[in-house]
């Protein structure tokens, strides 16, 4: 057996890429039975009454079928529901992160350069190291703002391919400014693409810009609002950049599942729309319920999250203790220096928000 695994480990030494063998896989742990506050889900189900309606759309479903490689209804309902022009195209992904993918293969090559601001959704990292690029993390301010001259800086060096801004940023929350993200725009060479993962908890919406800036893309999910388990990413933009994007698509990658299921809950969406609006009172409410327990930090947010930061080296010790008691957040202490000390969570409806706050101000009161 030590002959078998000392042969597969020099295989893999001699054919796995370095860069891939360095990487640890993106990591989510298991929340079996626990009040689960660490992955910005909608915790709201549907009613009993749509759900009905659901399992009968379904019915329907051929699964001895190949999908429909372009998914048109769901496209059609999209186009209605997000306000998207017939002049923009749209490509559909399972999930953003295989957007994020396609869009780093398409421009990936020789001393091709991915830049995004740190700390932001670990992804645009990963992903530029999976397909061979480089990659340029330029830092935030100690305040999560964006660094408008190290940014432009940066881009004027490392020349991007391709600039990745999440608005609202994933882990921070915030919005960084309409005027700083069109300087960022203008400066960039390449593709500049606009995260909107969360625009469904503010009143930024970016999609307009798209008639300002031939290098901008929008990318969209629906996860945020409700429908995590069906893995829909949205991309929008000129038809000829979706074009080229679209060949490295491999066929079929939304299924008839999921493709019944998007459509039917896009002309429900008016119950995701009243459930995220619920979520962003929850927010604010939340927001001053943490803010007034010891030793917490709560940054502002536009996301279905707050980012917070305990009293020096405390997260650790604090986030082991809410999962000893059932309630799993996300530690980002140790994931990146500007983020040291601080935790997310997940924003949720009263019952579990106040389940969170009573196990948090027993943790803080007694440690």
């Amino acid at each position: 057996m030590t002959d078998v695994r000392d042969q597969v480990d020099a295989q893999i030494h001699r054919w796995i890429r370095p860069e891939i063998a360095s990487l640890a896989a993106y990591p989510v742990p298991d929340s079996t039975g626990m009040l689960k506050l660490d992955a910005m889900e909608n915790p709201y189900g549907w009613p009993d009454s749509l759900t009905a309606q659901w399992h009968e759309a379904l019915a329907n479903a051929q699964l001895n079928r190949y999908p429909h490689p372009d998914a048109p209804e769901v496209k059609t309902a999209l186009r209605t529901v997000l306000k998207i022009d017939p002049s923009w195209d749209i490509l559909l992904g399972n999930g953003s992160d295989e957007l994020i993918q396609l869009i780093a293969m398409a421009v990936s090559g020789a001393n091709r350069m991915v830049l995004a601001p740190e700390p932001s959704f670990v992804m645009y990292r990963m992903i530029a190291r999976f397909v061979g690029m480089d990659y340029v993390g330029v830092p935030l301010t100690a305040a999560f703002e964006l660094d408008l001259e190290l940014m432009l800086s940066r881009i004027e060096r490392e020349q991007p391919a391709v600039v990745f801004l999440a608005q609202p940023n994933n882990p921070t929350g915030n919005l960084w400014g309409d005027e700083k993200l069109r300087r960022i725009i203008e400066a960039t060479p390449g593709l500049v693409v606009m995260d909107e993962a969360y625009t469904a908890f503010t009143d930024a919406d970016y999609l307009s810009w798209l008639d300002d800036y031939p290098n901008l893309l929008i990318m969209r999910t629906l996860s945020k609002v409700g429908l995590a388990g069906l893995r829909l990413g949205i991309l929008v933009g000129d038809p000829a950049w979706l074009e080229q994007i679209n060949k490295l698509r491999l066929p079929y990658n939304i299924n008839n599942l999921t493709q019944i299921s998007a459509r039917f809950a896009l002309d429900h969406f008016d119950v995701f729309e009243h459930q995220t609006a619920e979520l962003t009172r929850q927010r604010r409410l939340l927001q001053q319920q943490l803010a007034a327990l010891p030793g917490l930090t709560v940054f502002d947010s536009q996301a279905n999250f707050l980012l917070v930061r305990t009293e020096p080296g405390r997260a650790a010790a604090l986030h082991a203790a809410l999962k000893e008691t059932g309630i799993l957040i996300k530690k980002l202490d140790g994931s990146h220096p500007l983020l040291a000390d601080c935790l997310r969570i997940t924003v949720s409806f009263d019952a579990e928000n106040q389940r969170l706050l009573a196990a948090l101000e027993q943790h803080l009161l007694t440690a």
